[in-house]
């Protein structure tokens, strides 16, 4: 399945709501707010409130400028396309989760940073993130906010029950690999029956791949999402289920929390972000019981976003000002405290607001495990049909795991389906 690379750019963001909201509709084309005043959209913790109530005052930079943040709920990019396509009304600067790569065929709706200068910040910051903002025709659409490096967090008490080692050094070389991790998990399972070192199989397939140095698609648009090293990611899932060592929680369910609360997930392969999501909310009462430690299978990224500048923004120059002063080092380190924003600028990782040691974790430095994870993690393409291809693949695993259909039938039908959707969207 290839497309030139012109087509590439020309399609909708993987045929999905960019297409049905018409980019190229006419407009006034006219920003939001007053003249002395940058209109920023954004979700609900992806900012730090603090440093935002600072250029609310004034842009550090830009003298007589100010941002006004608003918080856009529900569906975010359905607003921010369905905005852009009217060209009236549009925000100045954005925020970009890390589906920024199905903003890339609407690239021109963004001012490209390589011409306010952003080369001269490079070397600040982690250079795959970096390259992930940029278009295929090196257009630099997307500034780097956080990431979301990977490890393996696990509970000490429990592996303590199960005869398994507590150190976090000896826990991964216990758990290296893959396939070691699985037979660490049969281990623990049968010292303590019940436990389980997953909340689903999805979770699996999708943190294989968040290690991988391919993905769905090539640069040049091959679709690569039915060859091997997605297979063997697919497989692992199953093999995972297999073995019941997985808690059966699917994402969204009520039993995603309560399987962290009651201890039945014991280990669990995760972003730096599912610290404050996983344990810390869920099960408030094992502080001191959890740890982390590099992740089997070797570092991995899942999660981080971005910020862009709008054609439509009334004065590019200090919208930038804004964008480099809110993503320094320094500043990134704060939003490290809230909203938990772990940074893409590796100097924030000596920084005492990130470097002090976690109570929650025994006292471990967890940090130190996650920045070697980002600085180590190797990099990967995402194109702008990730969304659909990756929907595609975890729905039909949660069949899978269900027992609704067999691994090679669920294979075939998410197979089936990201051909027809592929097709539709004009890839193939």
């Amino acid at each position: 399945m290839t497309l030139t690379r012109r087509k590439f750019l020309a399609l909708s963001a993987g045929g999905a709501a960019a297409a049905t909201t018409g980019l190229t509709g006419c407009g006034s084309g006219s920003s939001l707010g007053a003249a002395d005043e940058l209109s920023l959209w954004a979700w609900t913790g992806s900012v730090n409130d603090d440093l935002v109530a600072q250029a609310a005052k004034g842009i550090p930079g830009a003298p007589g400028m100010k941002i006004s943040l608003t918080r856009i709920g529900g569906d975010y990019n359905t607003k921010l396309l369905t905005s852009l396509a009217g060209k009236s009304m549009v925000p100045d600067i954005v925020g970009l989760n890390d589906d920024v790569a199905t903003y890339f065929p609407n690239a021109d709706q963004f001012v490209d940073l390589n011409e306010l200068g952003a080369d001269k910040f490079k070397d600040q910051f982690l250079e795959w993130k970096w390259k992930l903002g940029i278009t295929p025709e090196n257009r630099m659409m997307a500034y780097p906010m956080d990431t979301g490096p990977t490890a393996l967090f696990y509970r000490t008490d429990i592996f303590q029950r199960a005869g398994l080692p507590t150190d976090p050094g000896e826990v991964a070389a216990a758990a290296g690999n893959w396939d070691a991790y699985i037979q660490l998990g049969k281990k623990l399972k049968q010292g303590v029956p019940g436990s389980a070192i997953t909340d689903n199989i999805t979770s699996v397939f999708r943190y294989r791949l968040a290690q991988l140095p391919n993905r769905y698609m090539t640069p040049e648009g091959q679709y690569t999402g039915a060859d091997d090293h997605i297979k063997q990611a697919w497989d692992l899932a199953v093999q995972v289920a297999k073995e019941g060592l997985s808690a059966g929680a699917q994402d969204g369910s009520t039993d995603a929390n309560a399987v962290v609360t009651n201890g039945q997930l014991a280990a669990f392969v995760g972003a730096v972000w599912w610290a404050q999501l996983g344990p810390k909310n869920a099960a408030p009462k094992t502080k001191g019981n959890w740890r982390v430690t590099p992740a089997p299978g070797g570092p991995g990224n899942r999660g981080g976003s971005f910020l862009a500048i709008t054609k439509y923004c009334k004065n590019p120059e200090a919208a930038f000002a804004f964008i480099t002063w809110l993503e320094s080092a320094k500043n990134q380190a704060q939003s490290f405290l809230d909203p938990v924003l772990f940074p893409s600028t590796p100097a924030s990782y000596d920084d005492p607001k990130l470097s002090n040691p976690d109570d929650f974790f025994g006292g471990q430095k967890i940090v130190d495990v996650f920045a070697d994870s980002a600085q180590k993690y190797p990099g990967t393409y995402l194109s702008p049909y990730d969304t659909i291809i990756s929907d595609a693949l975890t729905s039909e695993l949660v069949n899978v795991e269900i027992g609704a259909k067999s691994s090679d039938q669920a294979w075939r039908d998410a197979q089936h389906r990201i051909d027809r959707e592929l097709t539709r969207a004009g890839v193939i």
